[in-house]
Parts: C-alpha cells; structure tokens; sequence
C-alpha cells in the first residue's frame, strides 16, 4: 500500500497558508453569512428571516436559541424522514442517532453531505497538527483504526439513512482513506459490542495499525482484552502495536486517564491528541499540549455561539461569539451548521483558555452538573477533584459517577455520593478516607458555592465514596443498552431517577 503521508504533507503546506492568514471573528461572520445565503428559501430561512440579515447582529436578533426538541416538534417531526428544504437546501440524506440526555431520549441529527466534507476537513487538520508535532510522521503507510459502534444504518426512506455517526462516517469515507481503515466492513457492522472486541482485538494485532482513535473508556476495555490474548501482566502497547504513532480521544473529559494513557504509550513514539467531535459537527482539536486546550474549527461550515451557563434558561441571554468572547466563563456551546442547525444548543459546556486563537477546555454537559443544593458543581471540578484524590493514594480510576443524596430518616444534610472503579486492587479503609478528604477539599479549591456550603458542614455533608469492583461500569452500561461505541458513563448524574438506578445496580 503507497504510503499516503506524503499527500498529506502536500495537503500541509496548503493548510498552514490558510491557517497563517485566518482571522478568527472575521472568518466566523463570513461562515455565518454564508450558511444563511445557502438558506434562504429554506422554510426556515423564510420563517426568520434570512435574507434579511446581514450581520451577527441581526442574525442573532432574528434566530432565538433552540434545543433538540424545539427544532423536532416545530420542523423535523412532521416530514420525517424525508427533510427536503426544511432548515437546510435539499434533500437530508442522514440522522446521526444519539442519546442526547441522561433519561436517553433518542435524537436524530441531520447529516448533510457539506457536514461530511466539515468532518473530513476536520479529520485532516488533525493529520496536519500531528505531522507538525512530528514532521517524519509516515501515520498514512498503515491502518488508521476507528474505535467506534456499529457501522450498520437504517433505512428510513429512499436515499435516508439513520445510524450511529462512526457508521455514516464510515459509509462517506474520502476514497484515499478507505484502503487505510480498520476495521473490515465484516467487523465494523457487528452491533454486538462484546463480539466486536474479541474479534477486532484478535485481528487487529496483525494489521500494522498507526493510529487508534476513541472514546478512552472503551479504549481501556480493548487494550485490557488484547493484553488478556497475550496473557501479558500489564498493557505492552508497543508490543501490539509496534508502529502506533498517536492515539486519538474525545468525547470526555481525558484527566482521569491521562496517566494511565502516558502509562500505556511508554516504549512507543506515540502522542495523544484530544479532539472534539459531536454528532452536530467536529468543533475542535488539539494542536498543542494536553491541558491547553483544543483549537476551534473556525473554518469548517460551523458557525458558534457561546452563552454563559447561568443565563441558559433566561429569556435574554447573553450570546458571545467569537468576535466578543471571554476567558474562564463557563459556556453552553450553540452551533449554526451546514446540516440545518441554528443556535442550536448542543448540550456541552466549555471554557476558553485562550482567546487571539481560540482553544478550549470541555467542562461537561448542560445537563450534567450537580446543584441539587446549590452547590453548583461542573464536570471538569469534579474530574480534578477524583483525579487529585486518586493520585494522593496513588491509584488510578476506570471510571466513576457521582449523584446527590438527599436528607432523609432524620439526616438533617444531604451530600454527594461517588461510584469509583478503581484500576487494580481497592483501596484499604484508610486510603478511601484519604480519598474522600483530598475529594472534598479539592472540590472547596475549586468551587466558591460548594466550599460555602461545606463551611463548618453548615450544608453539606463530605462526599461519600462506594468503591465498586472491576467491569462493574461495563455492566452497568450493558443492562442499560448503552455498551460501547460513542456511549460514556455519565460521571455527574443530575437524573435523581437515574442514580437511583445506579445505586438499585450496585446492590446486587
């Protein structure tokens, strides 16, 4: 197989042109307008609207911001499947299927053919930010090998399929990737996720695999099973994949397993490098260091909006853009695409680490944050927190989910309790006490509301941890019809009725 590295080089020199000239408010406007242009004789361009508008300004004044369920019932409910010039021109060939909430309410996301050239144009920006990190890359000589669920689609109407996004992703893959895949169709439409594991654990050691790209949780179970086909005592991933040259993650936040990755890639050339993928478009990747945060897509056929997460329910809120962003506010993220989506609010939460070229941190979910008392805790607190705690007892974690328990049987305060899968053997009495106290003065650090009601325990009870044992997430996950692909452990569970269920879970 032609190694297809040097295409990409070419590919690179082009790219750095255009990213060395990019002003950033300037080619977000001119993304907005664009997308609006495209659409004005759509039913929603009449409604707001579009060919009116000129501006930021007046697109923002004439668009309000809508969820999932307002675009379904106001315009996609009636014509589905068939969304011809509806919010976006023409005929909508795909619905990335995603479970957009804790309570896992299905959603179909429009996909549009200008989303799949968004999303390939994505995947190579991460190709090029990797070649700069490592200019004798040959990453394009062996398989890139996508970590992600099935591939099968359904068939909604003629010409309309409906799927998880790794199998319409598939199905439109660029031809110059496809000889550079894995795994085979015969694999990658398994829907059984166990069976899918074995098998591409088994047959994946034997292709000369370059890259790895995944949600970190189920990389973790695939590298534990080809470890468990060598009966090897620890993960040896340079023995496996000698020719690896950089693991690809996303979807949560990377902190908690960031060692256990350094850990895994010891011996390899490899790099990690974290992107920022959704079913609604492809918003951001790495091009520099863990931690520093992920480079938007300002380019891509994505046009973003950003309002601060304590307005999100207002009837005004405030909508920055890119030309009027702030650092260290936390942001609902709201996209306008090239798939029909307008000021749509994602779900996701992020701060900006730097604004001259904007980069990101995820923090979590709209709908994953806890304040059950007030206390206001966010994803990206909560992960420090767990992360600090673990390394004070020098242990690593699997994964974990923490949910409110409320004041009940005479408990005058309620708290927080912790599931944590532990990675090895459990911590002792005295290292789960050391946990809990290195949790809950982490948590004060971070967080001004949680520290206030902690004071003195005038509020709030310490967190409480319940270790659970080794693939107990897994099955979880399992019982719930949620076991590999683009599905994550909820780690801040909102959803007393779903942590509940976790907690009913565990006793058994």
């Amino acid at each position: 197989m032609l190694d297809g590295t040097v295409f990409l080089k070419a590919y690179a020199t082009f790219r750095s042109w255009q990213l060395n000239r990019l002003l950033p408010a300037r080619a977000q406007e001119r993304q907005l307008l664009s997308l609006v242009n495209k659409s004005t004789q759509t039913k929603f361009g009449q409604d707001h609207g579009f060919s009116k508008i000129k501006s930021v300004a007046d697109f923002q004044s004439a668009v309000p911001l809508r969820k999932y369920e307002s675009f379904w019932n106001e315009y996609w409910k009636e014509p589905f499947p068939i969304l011809q010039d509806v919010t976006w021109p023409g005929k909508v060939p795909y619905f990335a299927v995603s479970s957009g909430t804790t309570a896992g309410a299905t959603k179909y996301i429009p996909y549009t053919k200008e989303m799949t050239a968004s999303n390939t144009k994505a995947g190579l920006d991460v190709l090029y930010w990797h070649l700069k990190n490592k200019p004798e890359t040959k990453i394009l000589g062996g398989k890139n090998f996508i970590l992600g669920g099935s591939t099968d689609l359904v068939k909604e109407a003629e010409g309309v399929y409906s799927g998880d996004l790794s199998g319409i992703s598939t199905k439109e893959l660029p031809w110059w990737i496809k000889p550079r895949y894995f795994p085979p169709p015969d694999l990658a439409f398994l829907s059984n996720w166990e069976e899918k594991i074995q098998k591409m654990s088994e047959r994946s050691v034997k292709e000369d695999i370059r890259m790895i790209s995944g949600v970190p949780s189920w990389m973790i179970i695939f590298f534990e099973k080809v470890q468990e086909l060598y009966g090897d005592d620890q993960i040896e991933i340079s023995k496996y994949f000698p020719n690896l040259e950089m693991i690809i993650h996303g979807g949560v936040n990377f902190q908690p397993y960031h060692q256990r990755f350094v850990e895994y890639l010891k011996g390899t050339n490899a790099e990690l490098r974290e992107v920022y993928p959704a079913s609604e478009g492809f918003i951001a990747c790495a091009d520099r260091n863990f931690g520093d945060g992920m480079r938007l897509l300002l380019d891509h056929g994505i046009f973003y909006e950003f309002v601060p997460l304590e307005e999100l329910e207002s009837s005004t809120p405030t909508r920055h853009w890119i030309g009027n962003i702030e650092k260290d506010l936390n942001y609902a993220v709201v996209l306008s695409t090239c798939a029909g989506l307008w000021s749509y609010v994602i779900g996701d939460t992020v701060r900006f680490v730097d604004i001259d070229t904007p980069r990101v941190l995820i923090t979590g979910r709209t709908s994953y944050y806890l304040s059950a008392f007030g206390e206001h805790l966010i994803a990206e607190e909560v992960d420090d927190g767990v992360t600090t705690a673990a390394s004070h007892i020098g242990k690593d974690i699997t994964d974990y989910s923490m949910g409110a328990i409320y004041p009940e049987n005479g408990r005058s305060l309620g708290g927080h309790l912790v599931f944590i899968e532990f990675v090895g053997d459990a911590p002792t009495s005295e290292e789960l006490k050391k946990f809990e106290e290195a949790l809950d003065q982490k948590l004060c650090e971070r967080n001004e509301d949680y520290r206030a009601h902690r004071a003195e325990g005038y509020g709030l009870l310490a967190p409480q941890v319940k270790v659970v044992p080794p693939g107990f997430f897994k099955k979880w996950m399992k019982s719930r019809g949620k076991l590999g692909g683009q599905n994550k452990v909820p780690r801040l569970i909102s959803n007393q009725e779903l942590f509940e269920q976790l907690q009913d879970f565990a006793k058994r």
